[in-house]
């Protein structure tokens, strides 16, 4: 009964959405709405190939993934750092306030992180790898300290009762546990910040979605299809990267 209440009651709320913002659909399909979205798209094509411009977006396209890959590793070293006493290695108090941390780092969305960014150091790429590394060190800092809750301390206080240090204890016995994970997760979050990257340029943060913004903001729509098809280039070869790499590190992670 308490199955069919909740669905009920989700259901009853997915209604209540609709009729609250009141959003006619039959306006998306009828001929007028039809004709004008055939017209805009028709604008994109055919997209500017020319030398100059692909030279400009291919640039655009690098801080892109250089804007990922360093608010990548900064978010990986941070959130590795903050595991440890998040993971309650340190008391129940320090284990609190770090995962307050944690908590607050990843519930402020990534475009709120680059506006302050830009704010404080100005507007180019630096601020968009920045906002990214706030965002992800809340995001991946958890999921490191839940790894290493759930992996045994069985190694790691076996090599303290026979007289190691706990900083060589953590790193022969816990560490080689949760690594693979580990990269696994930082693999994963770089894919979605390579999406997240471009669209940190519209306030901002450089790279394609910056220069998408300025053709878009201009209404040269042959130019910004030029930027959308190497923004979807560099995501299929990014995501197939990471999905090799993590099939490295074996089924349990891929």
């Amino acid at each position: 009964m308490r199955c069919w209440a909740a669905t009920a009651a989700v259901l009853a709320a997915v209604v209540a959405s609709f009729v609250y913002l009141a959003i006619d659909y039959r306006a998306l399909f009828t001929a007028e709405s039809l004709l004008l979205m055939g017209r805009f798209v028709a604008e994109f094509f055919p997209p500017d190939l020319s030398a100059g411009f692909l030279s400009k977006t291919a640039w655009g396209a690098l801080q892109t993934l250089a804007v990922s890959a360093l608010g990548t590793l900064l978010a990986a070293a941070a959130g590795a750092l903050l595991a440890l006493p998040a993971s309650g290695r340190s008391g129940r108090v320090v284990q609190a306030v770090t995962r307050f941390v944690l908590n607050f780092l990843r519930s402020v969305p990534e475009l709120v992180w680059a506006a302050l960014m830009v704010l404080a150091a100005g507007i180019g790429p630096f601020a968009g790898a920045l906002a990214l590394a706030l965002h992800t060190t809340g995001v991946l800092g958890r999921l490191f300290a839940e790894s290493l809750e759930n992996a045994p301390r069985t190694p790691e206080q076996a090599l303290l009762l026979s007289g190691s240090g706990a900083a060589a204890a953590f790193g022969y016995g816990s560490l080689p546990l949760v690594l693979p994970q580990w990269v696994a997760y930082t693999l994963y979050r770089w894919e979605m910040n390579i999406r997240m990257a471009t669209v940190l340029g519209f306030v901002g943060g450089g790279g394609l979605g910056q220069l998408l913004y300025f053709h878009l903001s201009i209404f040269q729509q042959a130019q910004a299809m030029t930027v959308l098809t190497v923004m979807f280039g560099l995501v299929v070869l990014v995501d197939m990267a990471s999905a090799r790499l993590r099939r490295g590190l074996g089924p349990a992670y891929a």
